[in-house]
Order: structure tokens, then sequence, then C-alpha cells
């Protein structure tokens, strides 16, 4: 568990896959105790897990930074956590909501891929203007921020073979430095915009009379939003999510024995969103939207919380000024687009306000980021069905496609 190494010339503490997840879910807990005591955090929504997960990451910084210790965590639930919170997603794809949100989908992918040109266009002629090498603009563009640590990791190898040194370091870093400013600045977009203009949720899923009787003894009623689960729904729901996730890896090892690299998630969220549609048109198994939902919750804040605690902030420590300059600019121009486009565009209503929360998030790093803002806003505010199908379709099925093309383009055109 403990042992001493030479390289960083000081010990490190090792956790296991299991006290992996037991260590980043008290951190999780911590994080939401935090959130509900500071105010600030609350008011602007962000993410407990961001909450805490980068509150120990700074921590594991400050401690690896002054020599005391490295702590290294087992991050293989962290993948399966992932796939396991896309794989509810998929269950949501019903081609029946897909005819009630079909042009909006459609919409949002086009305001996402217009973000991929800004993210690239401003990171090129940044470079250009401040004397840096253009890849280096291109690399703090779409390619670490929409893209991500995935696109970082496949592009900046093609980079290095340009002539640019320290790519994938530098790409990684300005990926994590996405993956942090996406979280924070999410929250805080939706609430202005919903306080601005005064936003309200469509409507409710589910109502339920409430009787009450206040200090003076008067009976009052009031309706409040409910979402009962089942024992047996659950265990369904828990079944259709491991047979799918199961389907899902052959599928992933099809695609790539016939030369298609894809994230592995993408698999499981096709598996699952067949299983639904099946569902829908014959009737065989019942799916559980309540239960599924409360399971990719719970999925995607372990997932989120586990990731944030293993980000090494050390490698921002190497970034030279340009880079710095790049980033912020990039932050920006996701704060300024998410503001005057991607909320106008997609209607100027709640939902358009919590998907502009979730365009920060996957448009600064991940898609799960996205979903994450998006729920601490609806957690606030209150539900918006639509935004859930909407973001991870495009930032799951459709993005990545795109961005790679894009970037390819970018780099020949350089």
């Amino acid at each position: 568990m403990f042992q001493f190494s030479k390289e960083l010339e000081m010990m490190v503490l090792n956790l296991d896959i299991i006290q992996s997840i037991a260590f980043t879910t008290a951190v999780l807990l911590i994080g939401s105790f935090i959130k509900d005591k500071i105010y600030i955090l609350n008011k602007y929504c962000i993410p407990a897990p961001v909450v805490g997960g980068f509150s120990f990451a700074i921590i594991a910084f400050i401690l690896r930074q002054t020599g005391v210790i490295a702590i290294v965590f087992d991050t293989t639930l962290q993948d399966i956590l992932m796939k396991a919170f896309f794989t509810t997603v998929g269950f949501t794809a019903s081609l029946k909501v897909l005819k009630k949100g079909g042009a909006q989908v459609i919409k949002f992918l086009i305001v996402a891929v217009i973000l991929i040109l800004s993210q690239n266009i401003v990171g090129v002629l940044s470079a250009k203007a401040i004397g840096v090498n253009p890849l280096l603009g291109l690399i703090a563009g779409s390619v670490s921020m929409t893209g991500g640590h995935g696109a970082s990791g496949a592009f900046a190898p093609l980079m290095e073979s340009n002539g640019l040194e320290g790519a994938l370091s530098v790409a990684m870093a300005c990926a994590t430095f996405g993956l942090v400013s996406g979280s924070i600045i999410g929250g805080p977009l939706a609430n202005r915009l919903v306080q601005k203009f005064k936003l309200q949720p469509e409507e409710i899923e589910v109502k339920e009379e409430v009787i009450s009787t206040n200090t003076h003894g008067e009976v009052s009623y009031s309706e409040i939003s409910i979402k009962k689960l089942s024992e047996s729904k659950l265990t369904s729901s828990v079944i259709q999510i491991i047979i799918a996730m199961g389907i899902g890896t052959i599928g992933t090892s099809l695609f790539s024995n016939i030369g298609i690299t894809m994230p592995s998630y993408i698999s499981t969220m096709i598996v699952a969103a067949i299983m639904r549609n099946i569902s829908d048109a014959k009737e065989i198994w019942t799916i559980s939207v309540n239960e599924l939902e409360s399971l990719g919750s719970i999925s995607l804040s372990l997932f989120l919380s586990m990731a944030m605690c293993s980000l090494k902030l050390w490698e921002l420590v190497d970034l030279a000024i340009p880079i710095l300059i790049l980033l912020t600019l990039q932050i920006l121009l996701m704060i300024l687009f998410a503001y005057f486009i991607t909320f106008r565009v997609m209607g100027k209503d709640y939902t358009a306000a919590v998907l502009a929360a979730g365009h920060c998030g996957f448009g600064l790093g991940a898609t799960p980021n996205g979903i994450s803002n998006m729920e601490s806003v609806t957690s606030k505010y209150g539900p918006a069905p639509n935004a859930f199908f909407i973001l991870p379709l495009v930032g799951a099925l459709f993005i990545e496609f795109l961005n790679s093309a894009i970037i390819t383009t970018f780099m020949n055109l350089l």
C-alpha cells in the first residue's frame, strides 16, 4: 500500500479498487456537506462531486509538491461507472421521444459544431497573434476542450510528429484545465439565465397532494414533485444495465476489428437505446425510467468524484504563459457562446438555460461534466427532461466524429 518512489523521491500511497471507490465516495459526501453549508456554492449550482473532488485534488497537489506523499487511485471502476451512466442515458433514447425532440437535437448539434469551429479559429488565430506554433492553439482549441482527454490522447502524437514538442503533456494539462473550468462555470451561468429571465420548468413529472399543519394549527395544501422507487423495478433496471453493458463490449470489439475506433461507452449506449425501443414497440419487458435515472445519477456522481480526485493538477504548473492565455480565451469564448448563442438558439426557455450549463461542461472537456452541471441546476429549479435527452445524444453519439473530422481538416490546413 505504501512504498517509496525513487522517481518522485517521496512516499506513495497506492489505493486498491475498493479503497479508491470508498475514498472517493467519502469525498463526494464531504462535497455535498460543504455545498450545503456554503451559500455561494449552492446558489451558483456548483456540483457536489466537483466541490469535494477538486478540494481534495488541491490538497493532493500540495502534498505532492511539498514532497510529503503522492496518492494514486485505482480507476478501474471509473470506466465502469461511466459506462453504467451512459447505459442509463441510452435507455432514455426512445424514438417516441425523438419525434418530439428531434428538431432540437439537430439544432443543438449544429450549435455544438459551430462551437468547435469557433474554438479552433480562436485558438489558431490567438496562437499566431502571440507568436507561438498554431498547432498549440489547435491543442488548446477543440482537441482538449470539446475533445477532452480522449481526443487529446489521440491527436497529440500527431501534433508531435508534426514538430510540436511535448504536445501530449500539454494537451492532457489543457484537457484537465478545461474539465475543471467547465464544471465551475456551467451552474453559475444557468443560474444567471434562470434568474434574469425568470424561467420556470415546463412540467412536473409526478404530483401528490400533501396536507400539512402550520404553526397556527391551520391546514394547508401543496403539491410537490415525487419519484417513488420500487425494489423490484430497481433490481430489473440493474439487470438491464448489466446486460446492455455486456452486449455493448462485444459491439466495441466488433467495431475495433473493422478498424473503427470509438469511445467504449457508445456501444453500451446504443445497445440500451435498442433495448428501450424494442420495449416500446413490443412491450416484452418494462423500462422503469425513474429507477434507471436514479441509478444513472448515482453512477455519474461516483464517476465524477473519482475523476476529480484523480486530477493531476501539477501538470498545470508547467504550462507556459502562452498556454494560459490561450486557455483563458477559450473559457471566455465558452461563457459568451453559451450565454448568447446556445441559450438563444435553443429557445430562450428553462430547458435552453439547462442546456447552456451542460454545453459548458462538455464543450470544455466531457459529456459527464455537462450532465452533472445540468443535474445541479435541475436539482435546484426543477426537471428539464428534454435537456437530458438532447445533450447526451449529441455529446456521446455525434460530436466526437465531427470533432475528429474538423481537427483533421485544421491540421491539414496548417
